[in-house]
């Protein structure tokens, strides 16, 4: 089945109604994956060659430490923000601090300028919080309930496309280089003009008032009352019991990000690097989308599904973390530049394509629980903030702690293990009552909405969807 059709084929639900293409979820999805791809999707395909594509990591580790502590700030004023402007405004002006950040590494590749790189990576977080928030609120927001694990997989998919796009790109400029360096600065000028187009690509979005669902129901993604009882509510949201249990995952599942760029940074020649990143984006999105369509199947309990994918993922990763500690131990003892004809390589570079994937599934999972923790549609703009924040909160530690070159050697794998023990009984207690006490959340915000539509006379029937304006 086409990715259109997953979305769109509404003959097997009740009371659907067809919507046009331009106001659809699919078409939003791919609107908000396109804007996915060029801006924070471009941003991992410089971050995947391995440290931005630098010869060492410690500069831009420290940058993007600055851009995820720059983030925390703006997700968490972000809800605050969505009720002067709206969701889609708040949207397009995330966009707008990407490109400075690819220029930043340009100048610092061509010219050796450094400076630059922070102020690139500092209008970046104060940008890219805003936009984290905002794409993650329409993400468990827009589609219909049956559709969220695909939306969620086709919407990820554009962010590791960038990563794919990123990674060929290198490969085909860098793919004489087998030995340790910075890439080509002829890759940064692709990538600055396609983040200039992230803007343009963000008014494509149709407002939430406009979309029309296969299910007949209106969207809503608006924050009432003022802007300081929103942050507030934002605040005694985050000191939620269930918010707090899920904090150490939402910790493991990102720091791994610097962990496992930094590790290729180190240990692989450029054109290995850039092979990795082509490579890992292929796993990573087709792994991506599996899930995402079995966490849709309405067939199986969704007691069954919250439980069976959290085991999975998390025994899984502490595999992968074991052994990622034993590798990075025994390449502090012997300092490898591993090319793709070399002894060992294979061992390594598949490590690094399963940590990415493992990234993947795990960071889709994320939104898939976080859906069912929203009583209202107000809090799903809230948690979002939260959400994207406390991502940005541990990234920022990640890559601040992978810019110490004894730290960042072996340091990140161990302590990435650490946190995935610490996080599985705090998720469980959580991932447990999902379909069980906390019943079934996003069904309830939906028909909550549905009966306010009712009482405002404006419920959409087979007619108001023809005559819904444009």
């Amino acid at each position: 089945m086409s990715a259109s059709a997953s979305f769109t084929d509404s003959a097997s639900i009740p009371h659907a109604r067809k919507p046009r293409w331009y106001r659809s979820t699919f078409y939003n999805a791919l609107i908000l994956g396109i804007c996915n791809f060029l801006a924070p999707g471009i941003w991992g395909a410089m971050n995947s060659l391995g440290a931005g594509g630098e010869a060492t990591p410690s500069l831009v580790n420290a940058a993007n430490a600055l851009t995820f502590c720059l983030m925390v700030l703006s997700c968490f004023f972000s809800s605050a923000l969505v009720k002067l402007i709206g969701i889609k405004a708040v949207l397009i002006i995330g966009t707008m601090g990407y490109a400075p950040y690819a220029a930043g590494l340009y100048t610092n590749n061509r010219f050796g300028t450094e400076w630059f790189v922070l102020v690139g990576a500092a209008l970046c977080g104060l940008s890219a919080g805003l936009f984290w928030m905002a794409e993650a609120a329409i993400a468990l927001a827009y589609p219909e309930p049956h559709n969220q694990g695909k939306f969620l997989g086709f919407w990820l998919t554009f962010r590791v496309g960038g990563q794919l796009i990123g990674g060929a790109v290198n490969l085909g400029l860098n793919a004489k280089s087998g030995e340790a360096g910075k890439v080509s600065y002829t890759v940064y000028i692709v990538f600055i003009i396609l983040q200039c187009l992230a803007p343009l690509a963000g008014l494509l979005l149709t407002s939430p008032k406009k979309v029309e669902r296969t299910d007949g129901r209106a969207v809503k993604l608006e924050i009432q009352g003022s802007s300081v009882r929103e942050l507030i509510a934002t605040a005694k949201l985050f000191c939620s019991r269930e918010f707090l249990l899920i904090v150490p995952l939402i910790a493991q599942a990102v720091y791994s990000e610097a962990v496992m760029f930094t590790y290729l940074s180190l240990w692989f020649s450029v054109r290995a690097r850039a092979l990795g990143s082509f490579l890992s984006a292929i796993v990573a999105l087709t792994g991506g989308n599996i899930l995402g369509w079995v966490l849709d199947r309405k067939q199986i309990p969704l007691k069954l599904r919250a439980r069976g994918a959290f085991a999975f993922i998390m025994i899984t990763q502490g595999g992968w973390w074991i052994w990622s500690t034993i590798l990075t131990t025994r390449y502090d003892r012997t300092r490898p530049t591993f090319d793709w004809g070399d002894d060992g390589f294979a061992s390594g570079f598949t490590l690094f394509l399963i940590l990415v994937l493992a990234f993947q599934l795990q960071y889709l999972y994320l939104y898939f629980v976080v859906g069912y923790l929203a009583r209202s549609q107000e809090e799903v703009v809230r948690l979002a903030a939260l959400l994207r924040g406390t991502e940005s909160a541990a990234q920022a530690v990640s890559y601040g702690l992978a810019s110490v070159g004894s730290f960042a050697v072996v340091g990140g794998s161990a302590l990435n293990f650490g946190l995935w023990g610490i996080s599985l009984v705090p998720a469980w207690l959580v991932v447990r009552e999902i379909g069980g006490r906390l019943g079934d959340r996003r069904e309830e915000r939906e028909r909550a909405v549905q009966e306010e539509q009712k009482e405002s006379g404006v419920s959409r029937d087979s007619s108001s969807v023809e005559k819904v304006a444009v």
